[in-house]
């Protein structure tokens, strides 16, 4: 097996042209869509979510015992499965929390349930809601047998305003640093506090099923987040035979940390850039080795991480692209209920 970084910098050079090529062969070979077959699968998928949803909860909360150390205080005035479904329909229905609040006062003419705007936002930071919402995530991929995953993984962003959408102030944000540079070339750093404005969010996805695997979300940056999730999934223990990522995460350094987190045989598809080496582990070499000499067998496993982009439209579409909350913690809830109920809507796939 022999390579030169030339001919990884040519293969690169030319991938545009090559992906072009490539598309148009599979739009040839691609299979005509059955609209009727597809809406039939939909909503078969959605009664799937609705028939298993409480079943997930009751299991989820018959594995959480919690022992006060002080019972004094106010009690809640609904139990914790109540909390649970009540955080979860309110994110499914995109409602605000006085919004929600109006919708159980008038169901409460059936459930007897009455709570205040205030009692829903307390929801996000419940940590006995966060134990069942954690428990129902590890149960659904229990169920769907995911213990060893050929994954893909892509970051994403929520707005925390309804002025700013993610997707044009994250590309003002991609062409600026932190610092400043001064009129002396040197960097001075910039202490002004700005208003947050929206949220990174990273997840990996199992393509087999479809299913959110691990997921993470910070102020900070999108790496941040995709170190989040790395830890849940190393929490849960999952093991990856393959991972596919974008080209922010296509360097050297980046193939010996997922060798190092994931073991020697994981498989690895990423993009070299233009000016990639060939120095590195034996990992990044094989790798560049199957880009430059199995380029068409090489992308189509690349391009499989497509499936986090549609799974992210999904998503937005389903569940708006604004988070309500500020609070990291809250936030942080919120994208989790995202996670959960993509994965209830994929499990009766």
């Amino acid at each position: 097996m022999r390579i030169t970084t030339k001919e990884v910098r040519d293969t690169a050079g030319m991938l545009d042209d090559i992906i072009e090529e490539y598309k148009k062969e599979k739009e040839k070979k691609k299979a005509k869509r059955d609209w009727r077959t597809y809406e039939q699968q939909l909503a078969q998928r959605i009664k799937t979510a609705m028939k298993e949803l409480e079943p997930q909860i009751d299991e989820a909360i018959s594995t959480i015992h919690i022992v006060k150390a002080d019972p004094r205080g106010r009690k809640h005035e609904l139990t914790v499965k109540q909390r649970t479904i009540l955080l979860l329909l309110k994110h499914l229905f995109g409602k605000s929390n006085r919004e929600m609040s109006f919708m159980v006062v008038v169901f409460s003419l059936l459930s007897g349930i009455d709570v205040s705007y205030k009692s829903i936002e307390r929801l996000y930071s419940d940590y006995e809601v966060i134990m069942v919402i954690h428990n129902m995530h590890v149960l659904l991929l229990k169920k769907k047998n995911v213990h060893e995953a050929d994954c893909c993984g892509d970051g994403t962003g929520y707005s925390l305003t309804i002025k700013k959408h993610y997707a044009s102030v994250a590309q003002k944000l991609k062409d600026k640093t932190k610092n400043v540079k001064t009129q002396n070339g040197k960097k001075a750093n910039n202490k002004k506090k700005t208003k947050r404005v929206f949220i990174y969010s990273f997840t990996f996805m199992d393509l087999d099923t479809r299913l959110y695997i691990g997921y993470g979300t910070s102020f900070h940056s999108e790496k941040d987040a995709y170190n989040k999730a790395f830890r849940m999934i190393t929490s849960l223990g999952i093991s990856i035979d393959s991972i596919r990522l974008d080209r922010y995460y296509s360097g050297q350094k980046c193939v010996e940390l997922l060798e190092s987190r994931l073991g020697k045989n994981v498989k690895v598809y990423l993009i070299p850039k233009t000016n990639a080496t060939i120095e590195g582990t034996w990992k990044w070499k094989r790798m560049l080795y199957s880009f430059v000499n199995h380029t068409e067998d090489y992308l189509t496993e690349y391009f499989r991480r497509n499936q986090s982009e549609s799974g992210f439209s999904e998503d937005k579409r389903r569940f708006g692209w604004r988070i309500a909350q500020r609070r990291e913690d809250r936030v942080d809830t919120a994208a989790f209920c995202t996670i959960i109920w993509h994965n209830l809507f994929w499990i009766g796939r």
